[in-house]
């Protein structure tokens, strides 16, 4: 069974692009795995469509780890959201595993052939041990300064490489006159991005974060609701703004009341704030 997958292109501003990705919503795991059923057992592009929209967010956290690669950050989204649908296609959702933990490394195997096919550096990446240092020198790097004697060492030996490769790769990082050289298609020379792809962080851990901050956010916007108008005013302007929050002598003259009114106002707004929330 064959179709055609596609996800919102990045044509316009890049920062419209991604408040799109992050009003998708997020699907529970019963959601996700129903909607997996539906594409795979009747090739829903709908079902597919909604797996790849609600993880768009996780495409744009995953591309802006590989900022300092100098490459667009809108190029290095759509490269990731390639793999995303290679991903929804080839996802088993009688597995048990979450799209999203499955999916990284399709998503990071994309970035990376892109990031080779365009990085300009003399002779990178002629070996799968070299390719593994490419990607994880700047990372492992304790600073921006030239590295020492022992921390060549110590990176040597966390990626199983001679010393002085660690050093002419960090040469290559720092210079300016350089350029690419093309891959080598020969069998020994060949490799796959996933087999040395490192990940920092647990995608079960992000998916549960990302819908525990929706769900926290939804249940204070509930909780706002509920207030009266004038306790939500003071809320909001002791405690919601980004910058410039009010003080209670400010808000106290704002309303005609004492400062010590304001306080007390504002105490039980949080109490009744904090029941609503503990009772969600």
């Amino acid at each position: 069974m064959t179709y055609a997958l596609t996800v919102p292109s990045i044509s316009g501003n890049l920062e419209s692009y991604i408040q799109s990705a992050n009003s998708f919503p997020l699907l529970s795991q019963e959601e996700e795995n129903k909607l997996a059923r539906r594409l795979r057992d009747q090739g829903d592009i709908k079902a597919a469509q909604q797996l790849i929209l609600s993880h768009l967010r996780f495409v744009v956290t995953i591309a802006r780890g590989y900022k300092g690669y100098g490459l667009p950050q809108a190029d290095l989204i759509q490269e990731g959201n390639v793999g995303l649908m290679k991903a929804v296609k080839r996802f088993d959702p009688e597995r048990g595993v979450r799209l999203v933990s499955f999916a990284v490394h399709w998503i990071k195997a994309e970035i990376h052939e892109f990031i080779m096919r365009n990085w300009r550096l003399v002779k990178i990446a002629t070996t799968k041990q070299q390719r593994k240092l490419f990607f994880n020198l700047r990372s492992l790097k304790q600073g921006l300064d030239t590295m020492g004697p022992g921390e060549v060492k110590q990176v040597a030996e966390q990626l199983n490489v001679k010393p002085e490769e660690v050093v002419e790769m960090e040469k290559r990082f720092n210079g300016n006159d350089i350029s690419l050289e093309p891959l080598s298609d020969e069998e020994d020379d060949y490799y796959s991005p996933i087999a040395y792809l490192t990940d920092g962080s647990d995608p079960s851990q992000i998916l549960e974060a990302e819908q525990d901050r929706t769900r926290r956010g939804e249940g204070l916007q509930q909780s706002l609701d509920c207030l009266d108008e004038r306790s939500r005013h003071i809320i909001e302007a002791r405690w919601l703004r980004e910058e410039d929050t009010a003080t209670l002598h400010e808000l106290a003259d704002e309303l005609g009341v004492s400062a010590e009114r304001v306080r007390q106002i504002e105490a039980k707004a949080i109490q009744k704030i904090r029941h609503l929330l503990t009772a969600q």
